[in-house]
């Protein structure tokens, strides 16, 4: 199933988001409740995808990155990030630096060089902590595509990544929930990202360092993961810069697509 969040009008809610087999006309179904809280049913409203607007799927309480999980973003990042490491490389993004799919990715005066990461985003769908690797399938609820935005020079300068991957808008993450995909199946997923429709990233979620059930097992061995968190499983190679008024775009097999603008904040 592909879970939304959007609005229409005033109201906010979750909807099951399908295609008409006919017409090839994708439509988004009102439910009632809130999925991750189980309990949901269909309310019986529906309305085409165009005329609603599509808001970050989930609100999460943390963001949990993963840096240098793949083997060639390592080898191009060396000079900023240094070598490979045998545990996973994790930081955080503040739930402020979430935005939904469309939404600007504002460009900070404070930095000269903003890049995209694109990235396979996991949603945590139950309270966990100290899970085992072999259970790491329960704790997902989904699968969602995120662009890992960094101030590439404060990334450089700060020599810690708070600030370059915190700014407001600097975590896109959409377009929905795709909920029917096992774990076996999210390791295996083409990744591509695009700059005004040119393709700058290119790889499969095969190329992990760090697999999905190791990353979920890892992060809970020293903190509680809470239904609604995302952990980014990190970007392989052909990160770059981005200028205000491109349009940057990750699509992740099987699950969709996101796109945002980048502007400058007025």
């Amino acid at each position: 199933m592909r879970i939304a969040r959007f609005s229409s009008g005033d109201d906010v809610g979750f909807g099951l988001v399908d295609t008409d087999a006919e017409s090839g006309q994708e439509f988004v179904s009102r439910m009632s409740g809130h999925p991750l809280l189980g309990n949901i049913q269909l309310t019986g409203e529906r309305a085409k995808l165009e005329d609603v607007r599509l808001l970050s799927p989930v609100l999460p309480s943390k963001v949990v990155c993963i840096g240098k999980n793949y083997a060639d973003h390592v080898a191009e990042m060396k000079d900023v990030t240094g070598e490979a490491t045998a545990e996973p490389v994790v930081f955080l993004k503040p739930s402020t630096a979430v935005t939904g799919p469309g939404d600007p990715v504002f460009y900070p005066a404070a930095s000269s060089q903003v890049e995209y990461e694109g990235e396979l985003a996991v949603v945590i769908g139950r309270m966990g902590r100290e899970v085992p690797a072999e259970r790491a399938g329960e704790m997902v609820f989904g699968y969602t595509v995120a662009n890992d935005v960094t101030a590439r020079d404060l990334q450089r300068t700060d020599k810690q990544w708070t600030r370059a991957k915190g700014f407001d808008s600097f975590c896109p993450v959409g377009p929905w929930v795709e909920t029917g995909l096992t774990l076996e199946e999210a390791s295996d997923l083409r990744i591509t990202t695009t700059v005004d429709g040119q393709v700058r990233q290119d790889a499969r979620t095969s190329a992990l360092m760090h697999p999905i059930p190791e990353l979920i097992s890892y992060v809970s061995s020293f903190m509680t993961l809470l239904p609604g968190d995302i952990i980014l499983t990190g970007t392989p190679a052909g990160v770059g810069p981005v200028e205000p008024g491109q349009r940057v775009s990750v699509a992740v097999e099987k699950v969709g697509e996101l796109s945002n603008p980048v502007v400058t904040r007025e």
